[in-house]
């Protein structure tokens, strides 16, 4: 029987190999609209990987739609370079689609010379902080053909077809919204009238390209926005897509500014499946799902159940491109897999750089990082098998050196174990696993249960040394460090360290947020048990929220500055504080603990000495590098790098970034 994931599938008359339909991400690569060589190298290595379809985008429909560094099919001029990258997608094995959108009220005046955003009406944004301009009837007429338009210009740059973004809280979602939509005019007030513009853009483009130019418009299934719209309403929204002409619908779920997490590790693989089969079982077009759908088994699971057509794998095509190729040939062990951590990707976004992948240092440098085989072998020690040294010892061997990884430790992955202890964190555990097969993959030759000596180094006689010894956790120096219940974060999290009712943790950064979090599942139901008591309606909904959120600790988080989490990436912290709010873990800001007693913790906040009850105290104040042989490799004269914590206790991402690159630079 045929893969249902690798079964041809048609959208109007435009055939595609297999179910992988790799969605639109904002990259920032374009530079002034254009389309640049790093994106095209970007495409052309994912679609030789093997996915069906990509889409690229979002691009412009008009200059204020969304700014320089998004593709520009706002203007002929943009044409060219348009067709650069269709003909790099084509050639390379895949189909070539670009989302055309308007942002909205998403849009930051910042990038439109200070000028308002435009909405349907003027309601302030959570996401800019800003309050964007209510349109007129012309300019909506006008914003219609500027969609048609640019539809016009995606396919005379010979691209298989045109994407619409009608969601994610951008101008078309905002029209459909009564959140967002308080007119009273044709466009606003019933449903019917807040669904006129988008099925006016679609009804324009699709006179524009013509009955057999595939159009797909990727929608909400779910707003997850008070005031906004639910599943039934956007479902009646699929059906009239699919009544105007649109040839397939790929569902998205959520705004930016919505409380439910939607891309982040905690969020259960193809959770969201069930907002698609919702849409499936209403229209005859092919509906595709999308979010969170890392591994081919999620995504041949949801095909054959029938909840969708087609899969949108987006960032894990970003961390493997050739992922359904290895999934086709019978090697999906050999696959990479996104863990959603959000630290290169969708975190770079706001630091307004060109995205990266955590899990794959090659990821936006394609043509930079092609393989030079060296000409001049050496013999390379790497000291240290977590993720930075894995990654130098792939990158070191990759390059055509002879690679020894020596690890004390009876398995590869280091602190990534530590990293997937907290609830919603494991997809940090597959990434060790996944390093640590590429590693076995290889011909490096790995050595466990081993710590690195003199005697050792002086037996081996490496030409070069890759450092990658780690961190250890620091003790603070506070009265009372000392005594039996004081435990370290690190302990807690490898189930080293048994706690008390009662638990004062001392450090509220990313460590000792994810240990109250870990602490704070003790006790609470399980999903199964969730399940079963919800589906027998053994208990009320409320209770078992309260029962599935609330556990057996007493939890307090102390923390110097004024800010909870301040090292967790923008994409993740906001959701992280989520959790500890409805978890009832009390978090103290601005406190300074001052004494560790048997019974306290002595802590100081506004000028005031309070004491917090504690049957355990757990540290969570930081790391420090731990780095001991630098000083005897150097004395040996063996030229040497230290990554990693082993040279400054950073991000999971710096350790992998750091340890390709020293592999291949050695």
């Amino acid at each position: 029987m045929k893969d249902p994931l690798f079964e041809p599938i048609i959208i109007n008359q435009l055939e595609l190999k297999n179910r992988i339909y790799m969605p639109a991400m904002h990259m920032n690569m374009a530079v002034n609209f254009e389309v640049t060589n790093q994106l095209i190298d970007f495409y052309a290595e994912r679609a030789r990987g093997g996915v069906a379809i990509i889409t690229v985008g979002y691009a412009t429909v008009d200059e204020y739609s969304g700014n320089t560094t998004n593709i520009g099919a706002h203007k002929d001029e943009f044409i060219p370079g348009l067709k650069r990258l269709a003909r790099a997608i084509q050639e390379n094995g895949a189909r070539a689609l670009v989302q055309i959108n308007h942002a909205g009220r998403y849009n930051f005046s910042f990038f439109l010379d200070g000028k308002q955003a435009v909405a349907p009406s003027a309601v302030p944004s959570r996401m800019t902080r800003e309050t964007p301009r209510e349109l007129t009837i012309d300019e909506i007429k006008e914003i219609v053909n500027r969609f048609a338009q640019a539809a016009s210009r995606v396919k005379q740059a010979g691209y298989d077809g045109v994407e619409v973004l009608s969601g994610t809280g951008y101008l078309i979602s905002e029209f459909l919204s009564p959140f967002t939509n308080q007119r009273e005019d044709d466009y606003g007030g019933s449903f019917e009238n807040r669904m006129r513009f988008g099925l006016e853009v679609m009804q324009g483009i699709h006179k524009e390209v013509g009955d057999d130019y595939p159009i797909i418009v990727r929608m909400n299934g779910n707003d997850f926005m008070p005031g906004g719209n639910g599943r039934k309403d956007l479902q009646e929204y699929a059906r009239r897509l699919v009544e105007v002409g649109v040839d397939a619908l790929n569902i998205n779920v959520g705004w930016h500014e919505a409380r439910v997490p939607q891309i982040v590790t905690s969020v259960p693989r193809g959770v969201f499946g069930y907002l698609a089969k919702g849409i499936k079982e209403l229209v005859d077009v092919p509906v595709i799902s999308g979010h969170r759908i890392n591994d081919p088994a999620t995504a041949r699971e949801m095909i054959g159940d029938g909840l969708c057509d087609m899969v949108a794998m987006g960032r894990s095509l970003i961390a493997d491109p050739f992922l359904p190729q290895k999934a086709e040939r019978g090697h999906e062990k050999e696959i990479v897999h996104c863990i959603a951590c959000a630290q290169g990707c969708f975190d770079n976004l706001f630091k307004l750089k060109a995205v990266e992948c955590l899990c794959n240092p090659k990821a936006g440098r394609e043509k930079e990082t092609a393989v030079e085989k060296t000409k001049a072998p050496k013999k390379v020690m790497v000291i240290g098998g977590g993720a930075a040294g894995m990654s130098a010892a792939l990158s070191a061997w990759e390059k055509g050196h002879r690679v020894t990884l020596y690890e004390k430790d009876n398995r590869l992955g280091g602190q990534l174990y530590l990293a997937s202890a907290p609830p919603g964190r494991e997809e940090f555990a597959e990434l060790a696993k996944d390093l640590a097969h590429q590693v076995a993959l290889s011909a490096i030759n790995v050595v466990l249960n081993q710590s690195v000596d003199e005697a050792l180094i002086d037996h081996e006689k490496p030409e070069a040394v890759i450092l990658t010894t780690g961190a250890l956790p620091i003790k603070p120096p506070i009265p009372g460090v000392e005594l039996s219940h004081v435990v370290q974060a690190w302990d807690v999290l490898q189930g080293k360290a048994v706690t008390g009712r009662r638990v004062v943790i001392v450090g509220g950064g990313a460590v000792g947020v994810e240990t109250a979090l870990f602490l704070a599942e003790k006790g609470t139901l399980s999903p199964q048990a969730l399940k079963f008591l919800l589906v027998n309606r053994a208990e009320n909904p409320q209770d078992l929220y309260e029962l599935a959120t609330r556990g057996t600790k007493d939890i307090v988080v102390v923390e110097l500055i004024n800010k909870m989490g301040k090292d967790i990436g923008k994409t993740t912290r906001w959701g992280i504080l989520q959790d500890l709010s409805r978890s009832g873990i009390k978090n103290w800001t601005s406190a300074n603990a001052l004494e560790i007693t048997e019974t306290c913790v002595k802590v100081e906040r506004d000028g005031n000495i309070e004491e917090i009850q504690a049957d355990t105290v757990v540290l969570a104040v930081g790391a420090a590098s731990y780095n001991p042989l630098q000083e005897l490799v150097d004395k040996k004269g063996i030229p040497c790098k230290i990554i990693g914590d082993a040279a400054r206790v950073a991000l999971a991402f710096d350790a992998v970034h750091q340890g390709f690159e020293a592999g291949r630079t050695v």
